[in-house]
């Protein structure tokens, strides 16, 4: 069951539906935007961007975390995804989760149409190579 969100939380929401505009879907009319926030406080939006070849195209959270990466950022506190439907919860994909597992503790916030959920709750038995890593 999901946790209802904060304030924050909620905002940052509202953040990732008005980012979906920019996705660029033109094959499954799907779009997908997310914010994430590290614990400084700083946001990263993130959209999916499809391709005609259509392993190539990349989910709005990989988007989101490459930027925040590409930035120097590396401790995050909460991603929010919206997807097609504002009112129907987006879950992240299996890829997603796992890279999100990569870069970010098991209690990551992730903020949906319908509440809160821990990353933990998503993917409870994330694959890790390296025990020192977040996961």
């Amino acid at each position: 069951m999901p946790q209802q969100p904060t304030p924050e939380q909620t905002a940052l929401f509202a953040k990732a539906c008005q980012v979906k505009a920019n996705a660029y879907a033109p094959y499954s009319q799907f779009h997908v935007g997310a914010v994430l926030l590290t614990d400084s406080g700083r946001e990263y939006t993130g959209v999916n961007v499809e391709n005609a070849a259509y392993p190539l195209g990349i989910c709005a959270e990989r988007s989101a975390i490459s930027a925040a990466i590409t930035a120097g950022e590396r401790c995050f506190t909460a991603i929010a995804i919206c997807g097609e439907r504002d009112t129907e919860p987006c879950f992240p994909c299996g890829a997603c989760r796992q890279v999100l597992a990569e870069h970010c503790s098991s209690d990551l916030a992730i903020v949906l149409a319908d509440g809160v959920y821990r990353l933990a709750e998503l993917l409870p038995y994330a694959f890790a190579l390296d025990p020192e890593l977040p996961i």
